[in-house]
This record gives C-alpha cells, sequence and structure tokens, in this order.
C-alpha cells in the first residue's frame, strides 16, 4: 500500500461467511467500523477485530412472539378505498381490494363506527354510520341509501402484519419462506415497558457491539404494495402509518378537537408531501413529533446509561423524527446514518444539527438486484460517488459505508478497487475542508410550504429517485446542493411570523407545480406574502421561478407575481388577448451554454408580457425570459433537470439576479464541467473533475488572477491559497 493511504471514517457490512474478507477490507478499505444488515448475523470471531461495531437494532420487529400476543398493539395504518359509483340504492365496496394480503389486516376490533369514514365522494359529505356496517365474514363495507350515481369511498383502519421494509428487503433479496416480521407499536403502553425491557436485554446480551444503530424508532413512511406485491404507494415523508385509536386520543386531548380519519387520508392523497399541509394535519405532525422525540429519548438514555453511542438510520421508521426541527436535538443522538443517492441526498444527512457525526451509506446496496452476473457495480459507484462528492465539498458528512451482503460484493474484484480509491479520497477531502465554511458567492433561500422541516427533500422519492412529472425541479435543488450558496429553506409561515426574515437573503427560488406546497398555492393570495416578496425584489433582491412559481388562479391572474417574473401562463382565461412578445435575445445567463437547453418536462403555453425579455422561447411558448422589478432582479425557466450545463445556468442565474456579474470570475471555472470550491479559513481550495473524461478549463482564484489546467477524468487537485 503507498504512503498516502489512511485509515478511518469508513463502515463495511458483514455475516458469518465472510469474515476473512471482512478482515481483508478493513485493511484495503481502511475502515474503522463494521455493521450487519437485515437478514445477517454479526461473526463471533468478528467480536474481537479493532474495529467499532454497528448493530441494526429494530424497535419495532424481529419479535413476532410480542406482537402475536398483543394483536392489540400491532401498528397501524389509515387506507381509502378506490372511488365506487353508487349504480343502485345500495353499495358493496371490499377493503382489500388491490392490496397485498399478508401485509394489511383490517382493524375492526377498534371501534369502527369512530375510527373510520365513509364518504360521498361527489359532495364531499360524510355518510352517517347508520347507513352503513361492516360484514367480518366478506370482508365488504355495505352502503344503503346511496344517492345514484355518487361516489364512495371507505377510510379504515389496518393492522401493518408484515413490516414494509422487510417485506421490500424479501422480495427484493428473493427471500423465500421467510417469517413476516411483524409492526408492533411501541407507542402503546405494554409494548413500551416490554420495549425498554427489550432494549436493556439486547446491550447487555451484546456486549461487544458499540453503536446501537437505530432503524429507525416506531412509525414507518407511508409504503404499500398491491396484490402483485409491487409497491402501490410511496411517501418516504408519509404519516399515514403513524396512526392508532391509542395515538389519536391522546392527540384529540392536546388539540380540544375531534379527530376525523379525513385529516390524514386528504381526499386519498394521504397528505403527500406535495399536498399543501392542512392546520389539522400539521397540528397532527406536531403532535407527532413531540411525542416520538420523547419517546426515541428514553431509548436513547439507556443507549447511553450502558456506554453504547446511539444512531439513527434516516429512513425506515423515522416518521415524526424530523431532523431540522427543534425537537430532535433533544434526543441526544450521537449520529444520524442516511442512504446517499445524490448531492441532495448527501446535504439531506450532512446538514442535520444536533448531533455529534453524520454518516452516509454509499451505493450500490450489495443486493442481488445489482451484483449478478453481467452487472456493473463499478458504474454505479462512480455515479454515486462523482455526484455526492459535489455536495461533500460544500458541507461534508463525517464517515461514509456500504450496506448490504458483502459476499456479493467480493465476486467484483474490480468494484473492490473502485471503492478503495473512494474511501482514501473522501479521507482526503475531510481532512482538507472539515470544520471551516466554505466560499459562498450569495444568499439563497427556497420558499415552500414546507420550509426547514423539508430542508434538501424538495421534489424528492428517496434515495434520488425522481418522478417524471418531478425531475426537472429537483434538479434545481440538485445543483444547489453542490453549488456556493448559503442556502436556506424558508416557508411561507416564517414570512407572515418575520417579514424581515428576507433582509439576510439574496435569491428567493419558488420551484414547483401549480397547487402544491412547493409553490405554495393559495399563500400566494395571501397580501402579508406578496408585499413582503415584492417589498424585497424592489429593493433589489432577486427571484427565481422554475416551473409554474407563485401560481394561484386569483384577481385575474395566475402567475400572482406576473408583473416580476414578466411571464404568464395561458390557461384559457387569455386568449382573447393578443401576445406580441415572442423575440429572443442573448443574456449573460446562457453565455456557458454549449448546446440548446434542456428544460426537461417544460412548460406550456407561457407567455412574455411586454418589456419581459425573452432568452428563450419554443414554438411560442416561453421557457427561459429575465424580468426587472423596482431595483430588483427575476428570472422565469421552465424546468431545470440535474446536469452540469444546466448547473451553470442557475448558477448564472442566481448569479445576474443578485447584481453580482461583475464577479463571476471568482474562484471560477470557465469549464461548466469543472467546478472550484475554496475554504479562505484552512487557505485550501481544490479543482474537481465531475466527469469521466479529461477535462482542460481556465481557473479564476478569488482575487480574479486564473492559470489554465488539465485534469484526469473525475481528478481533484488540492492548493494553498
Amino acid at each position: 500500500m503507498d504512503a498516502t493511504h489512511t485509515k478511518g471514517r469508513v463502515t463495511i457490512p458483514t455475516d458469518v461467511d465472510v469474515v476473512k474478507e471482512t478482515i481483508e477490507l478493513v485493511d484495503r478499505w481502511g475502515a474503522d467500523a463494521i455493521r450487519d444488515c437485515d437478514g445477517t448475523d454479526y461473526p463471533e470471531e468478528l467480536r474481537h477485530v479493532d474495529a467499532k461495531v454497528y448493530s441494526t437494532y429494530y424497535t419495532t420487529r424481529k419479535d413476532n412472539a410480542w406482537a402475536k400476543a398483543n394483536p392489540d398493539e400491532i401498528q397501524q395504518m389509515y387506507i381509502m378505498t378506490p372511488f365506487h359509483t353508487a349504480v343502485s340504492g345500495e353499495v358493496k365496496i371490499h377493503l382489500m381490494d388491490h392490496l397485498y394480503p399478508d401485509m394489511l389486516k383490517v382493524n375492526s376490533h377498534d371501534d369502527i363506527t369512530r375510527w373510520w369514514e365513509v364518504i360521498d365522494r361527489t359532495t364531499g359529505e360524510v355518510v352517517p354510520t347508520s347507513q352503513w356496517d361492516y360484514s367480518e365474514e366478506t370482508g365488504d363495507v355495505t352502503i344503503r341509501r346511496t344517492l345514484m350515481f355518487h361516489d364512495y369511498t371507505v377510510s379504515f383502519l389496518a393492522y401493518i402484519m408484515w413490516d414494509p421494509v422487510h417485506m421490500y428487503n424479501a422480495v427484493t433479496n428473493n427471500w423465500e419462506n421467510v417469517e413476516h416480521q411483524i409492526t408492533f407499536d411501541v407507542r402503546q403502553p405494554k409494548t413500551k415497558a416490554f420495549s425498554m425491557e427489550r432494549l436493556r436485554k439486547y446491550i447487555q446480551d451484546n456486549p461487544h457491539v458499540d453503536v446501537i444503530r437505530y432503524t429507525t424508532f416506531f412509525h414507518q413512511f407511508t409504503l404499500i404494495f398491491d396484490e402483485l406485491a409491487r409497491e402501490k404507494y410511496v411517501d418516504w415523508y408519509g404519516y399515514s402509518a403513524s396512526v392508532s385509536p391509542y395515538i389519536l386520543e391522546q392527540f384529540e386531548k392536546e388539540v380540544g378537537y375531534p379527530f376525523r380519519p379525513e385529516y390524514i387520508i386528504d381526499q386519498g392523497y394521504m397528505n403527500n408531501t406535495y399536498r399543501i399541509p392542512s392546520k389539522e394535519f400539521r397540528d397532527f405532525q406536531d403532535f407527532q413529533r413531540r411525542e416520538v422525540t420523547k419517546l426515541a429519548k428514553q431509548m436513547v438514555d439507556i443507549t447511553h446509561e450502558y456506554g453504547k453511542e446511539a444512531m439513527m438510520f434516516l429512513g425506515d421508521h423515522w416518521i415524526g423524527m424530523e431532523p431540522f426541527m427543534e425537537e430532535f436535538k433533544s434526543v441526544g443522538l450521537d449520529a444520524v446514518v442516511g442512504s446517499v443517492g445524490n448531492g441532495s441526498t448527501l446535504r439531506l444527512i450532512s446538514d442535520i444539527p444536533g448531533v455529534k457525526y453524520t454518516e452516509g451509506r454509499f451505493l450500490p446496496y450489495f443486493f442481488p438486484d445489482t451484483f449478478y452476473e453481467g452487472g456493473d457495480p463499478v458504474r454505479e459507484a462512480k455515479v454515486n460517488w462523482v455526484t455526492a462528492r459535489r455536495a461533500i465539498l460544500r458541507k461534508p458528512i463525517d464517515r461514509i459505508g456500504y450496506g448490504g451482503y458483502l459476499k456479493l460484493a467480493m465476486q467484483f474484484p474490480d468494484f473492490i478497487d473502485y471503492v478503495e480509491s473512494v474511501c482514501q479520497e473522501f479521507r482526503t477531502l475531510y481532512d482538507n475542508i472539515k470544520g471551516t465554511i466554505p466560499y459562498c458567492v450569495k444568499r439563497v433561500a427556497v420558499l415552500n410550504c414546507w420550509g426547514k422541516m423539508r430542508a434538501w427533500g424538495n421534489h424528492m422519492v428517496h434515495h434520488a429517485l425522481y418522478y417524471k412529472q418531478n425531475y426537472s425541479y429537483a434538479g434545481v435543488i440538485e445543483a444547489l446542493s453542490g453549488a456556493p450558496f448559503d442556502v436556506k429553506f424558508i416557508s411561507f409561515d416564517d414570512i407572515r411570523q418575520d417579514t424581515g426574515l428576507l433582509d439576510d437573503i439574496d435569491v428567493i427560488l419558488n420551484i414547483g407545480d401549480a397547487y402544491t406546497a412547493y409553490t405554495g398555492g393559495e399563500n400566494w393570495a395571501d397580501p402579508v406574502v406578496v408585499s413582503a416578496v415584492k417589498k424585497f425584489i424592489y429593493h433589489g433582491g432577486g427571484l427565481i421561478g422554475v416551473g409554474e412559481p407563485t401560481a394561484y388562479q386569483w384577481q385575474g391572474r395566475f402567475f400572482q407575481l406576473a408583473d416580476l417574473l414578466g411571464v404568464e401562463k395561458e390557461n384559457g382565461f387569455n386568449l382573447n388577448t393578443d401576445k406580441y412578445n415572442w423575440e429572443e435575445h442573448p443574456h449573460f445567463i446562457t453565455e456557458d451554454c454549449t448546446k440548446e437547453i434542456d428544460f426537461g418536462e417544460g412548460k406550456k403555453n407561457i407567455f412574455a408580457l411586454d418589456g419581459t425579455t425573452i432568452i428563450k422561447q419554443i414554438d411560442k411558448e416561453v421557457q427561459l425570459a429575465v424580468n426587472e422589478f423596482g431595483k430588483g432582479r427575476c428570472v422565469y425557466i421552465s424546468g431545470l433537470p440535474y446536469s452540469f450545463e444546466n448547473s451553470r445556468l442557475l448558477y448564472r442565474s442566481i448569479i445576474w439576479a443578485s447584481h453580482e456579474e461583475d464577479h463571476l470570475h471568482r474562484w471560477f471555472s470557465t469549464n461548466f464541467n469543472v467546478e472550484v470550491h475554496a475554504y479562505p479559513h484552512n487557505g485550501k481550495y481544490c479543482v474537481v473533475n465531475n466527469t469521466y473524461e479529461p477535462q482542460s478549463t481556465t481557473v479564476y482564484r478569488g482575487d480574479g488572477s486564473s492559470f489554465t489546467l488539465d485534469l484526469d477524468a473525475n481528478e481533484i487537485v488540492w492548493y494553498e491559497i
């Protein structure tokens, strides 16, 4: 091994059949921590190896005997049936249609007239309980005296009889004849007392374990499978599986009004992260956050009592453990670990306050869906590392690691070699930049309904997966994750509570589709919000709108800040108004573009107002435009999927919107495939090639002086300032 090989800051998985290989990787990858995974066991032979031992601990599963003995304290979730149209005076709705039968079981044990709801979806009215009943034998709800051709749904509680993540792992890895792990509810009295003793016993029985890696605490994000064991509904931020009559009765006492299933069901949208949250749903989230963190703290205190560290996995049963909210710090966790799919997920972990260290689990997981004959795990690992590296250079995590089945990975020697180089490079990055604040050009705020609660999670599914309809927005967040800006996430409520908040910001971004939580919907009809944002821009601030920013049909406008953005959407109400502004103009923002701009899904029917400067339109539909308002500047972009070229376009947009064009050439690379990151406090800067090919560029230092540089594929070069 060469002299530059260092050790530490790396976690690897193990199992009983890969002891020799584990020891080999501890040396080659410089690993200082070893972990188990779902479906593996920690080898006796490694209990005395010179490395920290992480043990995956499941608070809500892996004890079916308890779950079966206490069926009333199995976890539950709310489900809504599909719509059923009444074609007679009676409608029968089978509750378990299109649901995986082994995962869920209808809860008719608790009072269904209190906790279920039948709704006439044509009128939105609740059907009186006297008009419907449930048959245990058939699994049907029968609704009587229905109105002809009205639609009906049933919202009901179901027990979670197979933990959704255990089911996902079993399906993905083709586990056969595996016992379905039942999810029990630690919030409830008997299970809570049992769980605290169970935790103590586990720690006492496993003295070799140094870190209890909670996976996670109590409530699974919303994950439902259909009858063919396919994912039917996924919301990584979903709260609909965090319910039970026991919890809901407590909620009612705290908020002082009766609970309705509709507060969770939300017309069938399940209050997913794109929905503008109702007051009742926010009340429920706040309540859950307080109660979950209070209970999690009890487990963390027990962990510390035995001299162990407590680490939380950012995923699985993590609902209520909102890492950017105040209550989270009170839990006293030592660390958070999460899966890193890209720069956004990296920052989702590395920006978490209130823990001693953060760790990223890199892809690919050592699962057979990647590690199979003919598979190319090296390619996935390269893309994952190079994509996340941009964000690490802005705000590093403290550790990296991998998960899954080591035996699979060892069958790919080139993968083992590549990850060895990644581990070494990570330690070099960390040593150079940890503890310092990187150079930031401007202060940027992403404005939506969630604010800091969903920091870096905007438009994300999980593990960097995108929907076809939102990658054009997620690309903006991804670009920001590795850009030299001080990025904040603020909400409309933040502005209402403190209009002076905008004084510490240079540019606001509003990104997404109309009527979603990410653009704000009715919040743009609030004069307090609109006036504050307009005042901010008029006095010199910048606004960048992507997609359908500030959209809400109100008082003759669809884009409520159309006069600032300089564009409006033709939604059928403006057809009689002639539009004459279609001429394109060259602009500072696009000076680095080498080809046609990729607007992704883009937007239809956007037109420019008189006086607006159009930079790009396609078939008389505006894709990119700029406008000035008072001393401020606004940019409209129809969509911006992530790419190095689009990252540069966003960078230039922010620079232009904040009147900084004259200072463009500061810590800057003329080649957008290459980026410069400076750390003035440490007296260092680096130039990084984000591509898999050699690149040449001119690098500008902070004083405006420059030099040319040739870089190898993926190369990163460090300099003293």
